[in-house]
């Protein structure tokens, strides 16, 4: 099962990599990962995404976590009603008779056409992991030339 968890941890040198090491030491591999200043530049918001089939595996993580001099906090969204987004970019190929066909489709999403040259469109989208699955879906018709993720992002209610 996939958990997110958001660590608060001091903007300093070094403490991307140790947070990173203490999965990679574990065997863990980190599906996403996105971090951030907060309001506070000394402070920063790190967003893991990790799969782990046992529950006591995921709170040796978080104790781990927790135990690292530059951790603030470490809260994990599992059982927490939260919301939680991913941005993408993504090019496409799209002749100029197929722009409306394709406006069409962003349309029904929370996504929006950035860029459109001969035969090629770049696509911003935010959304839920099912709302970017199902777009990229719809745009396979559109042959996907290159895709960026940036990594799931997640706030509790």
């Amino acid at each position: 099962m996939r958990h997110t968890i958001s660590v608060l941890v001091e903007n300093k040198f070094g403490v991307l990599a140790r947070v990173a090491g203490l999965f990679s030491a574990r065997g863990y591999n980190i599906a996403s990962l996105s971090v951030s200043e907060t309001l506070d530049p000394s402070i920063s918001y790190m967003t893991i995404v990790v799969e782990v089939k046992d529950e006591k595996i995921l709170e040796q993580i978080k104790k781990q976590l927790n135990k690292l001099i530059d951790v603030v906090t470490v809260t994990d969204f599992t059982k927490k009603e939260h919301v939680d987004r991913e941005l993408i970019l993504v090019k496409v190929g799209c002749a100029a008779k197929e722009k409306a066909k394709l406006e069409g489709l962003l349309h029904k999403y929370v996504a929006k056409l950035i860029q459109h040259k001969t035969n090629t469109a770049i696509i911003e989208a935010v959304g839920d992991q099912e709302q970017v699955k199902q777009l990229l879906e719809g745009l396979k018709e559109f042959e996907i030339k290159e895709l960026v993720r940036s990594g799931r992002m997640a706030i509790t209610q």
